[in-house]
């Protein structure tokens, strides 16, 4: 399990899957994958997703980085729903950061990472890839239980367990969480030392039809408390900015 290797680490294999959703953590990871050396095989899920624009946003992430390649899969999670983001219950909205920070809230989809992580492991190992990026973060108000460390290294080792190549010792799956340990402001810091263009982004949970953020979900809120407190203009296109 790998938080962060401080932008000095290289790959030995030179290629890695990268869990790439279109958002600012995401494009993040993929950044940080990419300046450490590797060759970036990114990989999208659609589930079914309210905020599907962020789809579109996964596909300039991609694009501006000439990934090697860049997956898209459909696995529809709206079958199970109980989530704001897979079934018709209303995204929370304007909730302080103290409300944001208690509990699991409505918008976890679950075993959301789970899913996405088991796709990404089976496509690795048919690209004998055993680093896989994830770009999860535990810092801020979201609560999430698939966004832990040790989530994450549980799922390691069951890579680790599970796979041909892991019990026949071809290689070693490392899962990379390079902001795991992050703020939300250390995020943007870190990417912008890398040249990410957050607006090439999306971040909004409760996006209009036309894809601009709401300003006001938990995740626009998280996000633009960020940018402010850094002295920063988001560059991503909200509701009241247009």
């Amino acid at each position: 399990m790998v938080f962060d290797k401080g932008g000095q680490g290289m790959s030995t294999t030179n290629r890695a899957v990268v869990l790439l959703s279109g958002g600012l953590d995401s494009a993040t990871a993929l950044a940080i994958a990419a300046n450490e050396g590797f060759e970036i095989h990114a990989l999208t899920v659609n589930y079914g997703q309210r905020h599907a624009v962020e789809l579109e946003a996964a596909r300039r992430v991609a694009r501006a980085y000439s990934v090697a390649r860049h997956l898209e899969i459909a696995i529809d999670l709206r079958a199970f729903g109980a989530s704001a983001l897979t079934a018709s219950i209303d995204v929370p909205k304007d909730r302080p950061e103290d409300v944001m920070a208690q509990g699991i809230p409505i918008t976890y989809v679950p075993a959301r990472n789970t899913v996405m992580l088991s796709l990404a492991l089976a496509w690795a190992e048919t690209l004998s890839v055993f680093d896989i990026f994830i770009g999860v973060n535990c810092v801020d108000y979201s609560g999430y239980p698939d966004c832990r460390p040790e989530y994450l290294r549980a799922f390691e080792t069951l890579a680790n367990l599970a796979t041909r190549a892991g019990v026949e010792n071809q290689g070693r799956f490392t899962v990379h969480a390079p902001l795991i340990l992050l703020s939300k402001e250390q995020i943007i810091e870190r990417g912008r030392a890398l040249g990410v263009d957050y607006g090439l982004t999306h971040t909004c949970y409760d996006p209009t039809s036309h894809g601009l953020a709401c300003g006001r979900c938990d995740a626009c809120a998280i996000r633009l408390a960020a940018f402010a407190r850094l002295g920063l203009r988001d560059p991503a296109a909200y509701v009241d900015s247009v």
